[in-house]
């Protein structure tokens, strides 16, 4: 929460601008049959990735779900901005480990930049599937280690070195910003993410990396219980 208002300036820094663009490849790995008509966003923050959710589908009932008050306080007053759509998002403070809602309520997930700040990755993508409906589409943008050496070296660099810099300068919490990179020293490998994907309901698991390898976005389908 203490970071909370130079949270969106903060992500266009740290991704060179590019955050955008990667929301939106995001939502749209959600596109099935007909589309969505219920979204969830785990961890919605500032609802950046709930709003592009309701750009994208114009006709689907949207919820962002956090467990910071701060967050979801910015969330709500740019959902209320006049360039965003409406109605408004349908804003909740919940836990990413044990998601308020009844069992396959949901045709799409999506998360962002999320699973570094759970206790429990398995159970997280658990919980998802278990409030998506059979068939129904999940969608996760991560960050990831680069795996060409050269490339992870200007990772590294920018992560460990340039990140906690600027968010020291610009926010007055540089250890918010240490964390960070040091959150990803022991976070799972796209590959694991995926085995994990596999084992807690998800089917048709796979990823994509993004700018030069440093992103990922994991996707699957929930599986049709017999």
């Amino acid at each position: 929460g203490r970071i909370a208002r130079r949270y969106d300036l903060m992500n266009r820094l740290m991704t060179l601008g590019r955050d955008r663009a990667w929301r939106r490849y995001t939502v749209a790995r959600l596109t099935g049959d007909g589309g969505p008509g219920r979204i969830l966003d785990v961890a919605t923050g500032t609802g950046d990735l709930a709003l592009e959710a309701r750009r994208q589908y114009p006709d689907a009932q949207v919820v962002g779900l956090d467990f910071t008050p701060e967050m979801l306080l910015l969330a709500r007053q740019k959902a209320a901005l006049p360039h965003n759509p409406h109605p408004a998002l349908d804003l909740t403070a919940g836990d990413a480990l044990r998601l308020p809602f009844p069992d396959a309520v949901f045709d799409g997930v999506v998360s962002g930049f999320a699973l570094r700040n759970v206790t429990d990755i398995p159970a997280a993508f658990a919980e998802m599937a278990r409030v998506t409906r059979p068939g129904g589409r999940v969608a996760c943008l991560e960050i990831a280690k680069p795996r060409t050496p050269f490339f992870r070296q200007l990772f590294q660099l920018y992560f460990y070195r340039f990140v906690p810099l600027i968010g020291g300068l610009l926010t007055g919490q540089r250890q918010a910003y240490t964390y960070l990179p040091h959150s990803l020293t022991a976070f799972l490998t796209p590959d694991e993410i995926v085995q994990v994907m596999r084992r807690s309901g998800w089917e048709q698991v796979g990823y994509k990396r993004l700018m030069l390898g440093a992103v990922a976005v994991h996707v699957g389908v929930r599986s049709i219980e017999p």
